[in-house]
């Protein structure tokens, strides 16, 4: 693949930064420096913007280019700050285990302990772990 050469024979009072990439990173640090009254040039090698979390749209489905990307937090400024240049779809990530034909729920949670043992409460959970534990010492 042959690439276009760029000139970067610049003033060096003409930017601020030099971002190389336009992922995440780089897009949201060129973003917060402009709002600062910056001037940045982010070059990129892709002929898009985005890095890794770019969707191509291909007849009205948004399709993840490079794979899934799934976006959580628990902290609320940065929550509000990303919900400012896209909508987000709610997602929960719910996976099943297949043992020996029953389905179970990953990550372990309680629904799995009961259905393991017949667990109903935390402690019960735990007795039964850690009699598992000196099952498996002995």
């Amino acid at each position: 693949m042959e690439r276009a050469k760029i000139n970067l024979k610049m003033k060096s009072a003409e930017y601020d930064y030099l971002i190389v990439g336009s992922g995440l990173y780089g897009a949201t640090f060129a973003y917060l420096a402009k709002q600062q009254g910056k001037k940045c040039l982010v070059i990129e090698k892709r002929n898009h913007a985005g890095g890794n979390i770019y969707c191509e749209n291909i007849e009205g489905i948004h399709v993840h280019t490079y794979g899934a990307h799934i976006f959580h937090t628990s902290n609320k400024t940065v929550w509000e700050f990303v919900n400012k240049f896209c909508d987000f779809n709610n997602f929960i990530n719910s996976p099943l285990a297949n043992y020996k034909g029953r389905l179970l729920n990953l990550p372990f949670n309680m629904n799995t302990f009961y259905a393991l043992w017949g667990t109903k409460t935390p402690e019960e959970a735990k007795a039964k772990i850690e009699s598992q534990k000196k099952i498996q010492h002995n």
